[in-house]
C-alpha cells in the first residue's frame, strides 16, 4: 500500500464519516471518491489502516470509523488552514465590530463560533498580567459614594463603589482622579499595590483619607481583573452530538462547568506553525474528555489567552480551524495592540 494511497483512503474515510455519522465501507469509497483502484485494493488498503491503528471496526460492523490516531494523521497532513468565504468574513466582520467592551466582544465570540461550528465555543479573558492601566474614573454617586472606574489597554473594564468616608465634590474628586491617573497611566496592574501608597502620599493632606480609599478599591479592581475566566456558548450543540458520545455526554459537561479544567487544558496547548492547536481525544490530560476534540489558537497582543472550541472527535476539523483561527484574528484586531 503505498503511503499516498494510505493517506487518500484515510481522508476519505474520515470525511465521509464526518458527514454520514455512519461507518464507511469499502464499496461507499469506490461509489463517492475517485481512488482509481477496485473496491478489493481498498478493502486490502482498509485492513492496513485498521492493522496500524488508524482506522477500526464499531461492533460488528462491515464499516470502519476513524481512531484518535487516525483522526490526528488526518489533521497533521493539512498543510495549511483554508480561508473562510467572504461572506463569512464580513459576517464575522460585521458581529465583532459592533461590540461596545471586552465583555460584549467576547460574549459575541463565543456565539458566533458556536453558530459558525455547531459546537461548543470558549474564550479566555486576556490574561492580564501585562495589561496597563489606560483609564481611571471617579463618579460621584452620593457625597460619600463613588462609582470607581478601572479601564486597562487590554479593554477590560473593572467597576466598584467605593465609600471613602468624607463628603466630597465633583471639583474635588476631578482633582483626585487628576492625580491618580497622571501618575498610574501606563503602570502595570501586576505594579498597582507598589505604586498606589506613592501615589496617595502626593495627595493633599485633606483628601488623604478620601484617596486612601480609592486606591484601595483599585488595588481590589486590578486583583479581580487578574483572575483567570472564561465564557463560553453553545452547549445546546452537545445535545445534538449525543450520539458521538457513547460513553457518556456527562463528564464532558462537568469539564465545561468546571471552568478550571477548561482553563488549564486552553493555556496548556502548545503553539502549532498553521496557527491552530488540536487536541484529539485521549490527548487531552483530562480523562472526561477522552471522546472530545479541542480546537484552539491565541489571541491578543501577545496570543496568550485562547480562543476555541470543543466538540466530539467526530468533527469537520479543516472547517472548523478555520473558523477559530479566522475569529481569532478579528478579536485581535478588535482589541488591538
Amino acid at each position: 500500500m503505498s503511503e499516498p494511497r494510505k493517506l487518500e483512503v484515510l481522508r476519505a474515510i474520515v470525511e465521509d464519516y464526518v458527514h454520514s455519522r455512519e461507518p464507511v465501507g469499502s464499496k461507499a469509497l469506490v461509489e463517492r471518491h475517485h481512488l482509481g483502484v477496485s473496491s478489493a485494493t481498498i478493502r486490502n488498503d482498509m485492513a492496513a489502516l485498521e492493522d496500524e491503528g488508524l482506522i477500526t471496526a464499531p461492533h460488528t460492523s462491515a464499516g470502519r470509523i476513524p481512531t484518535d490516531k487516525g483522526y490526528r494523521l488526518f489533521v497533521d497532513r493539512i498543510s495549511a488552514v483554508k480561508p473562510l468565504s467572504p461572506a463569512e468574513r464580513r459576517s464575522i466582520q460585521a458581529l465583532l465590530e459592533g461590540s461596545e467592551d471586552l465583555d460584549d466582544v467576547l460574549d459575541r465570540t463565543v456565539r458566533l463560533l458556536a453558530q459558525l461550528t455547531n459546537q461548543v465555543a470558549v474564550v479566555q479573558y486576556p490574561l492580564l498580567s501585562r495589561a496597563r492601566v489606560r483609564h481611571i474614573e471617579f463618579v460621584l454617586l452620593a457625597p460619600r459614594k463613588v462609582l470607581t472606574v478601572l479601564i486597562a489597554d487590554t479593554g477590560k473594564v473593572e467597576q466598584r463603589v467605593i465609600d471613602v468616608g468624607q463628603d466630597l465634590g465633583d471639583e474635588t474628586l476631578a482633582e483626585l482622579r487628576g492625580v491618580f491617573l497622571g501618575r498610574l497611566g501606563g503602570t502595570p496592574l501586576s505594579l498597582l499595590p507598589q505604586t498606589l501608597p506613592d501615589v496617595v502620599d502626593s495627595t493633599a493632606p485633606a483628601r488623604r483619607g478620601a484617596a486612601q480609599a480609592l486606591a484601595r478599591g483599585l488595588e481590589a479592581l486590578a486583583a479581580s481583573s487578574r483572575e483567570e475566566r472564561m465564557v463560553m456558548a453553545g452547549t445546546a450543540n452537545l445535545a445534538r452530538s449525543n450520539v458521538d458520545f457513547p460513553l457518556s455526554i456527562g463528564p464532558v459537561l462537568e469539564a465545561l462547568e468546571e471552568q478550571v479544567v477548561m482553563l488549564r487544558l486552553l493555556s496548556d496547548m502548545a503553539e502549532d506553525p498553521r496557527g491552530v492547536t488540536v487536541s484529539i481525544g485521549r490527548e487531552n490530560p483530562y480523562d472526561g474528555l477522552s471522546e472530545a476534540s479541542v480546537v484552539a489558537t491565541g489571541y491578543g497582543p501577545d496570543a496568550t489567552a485562547k480562543v476555541g472550541i470543543l466538540g466530539p472527535t467526530r468533527m469537520d476539523y479543516p472547517t472548523t480551524m478555520a473558523a477559530v483561527r479566522a475569529v481569532a484574528r478579528y478579536l485581535s484586531r478588535i482589541l488591538g495592540p
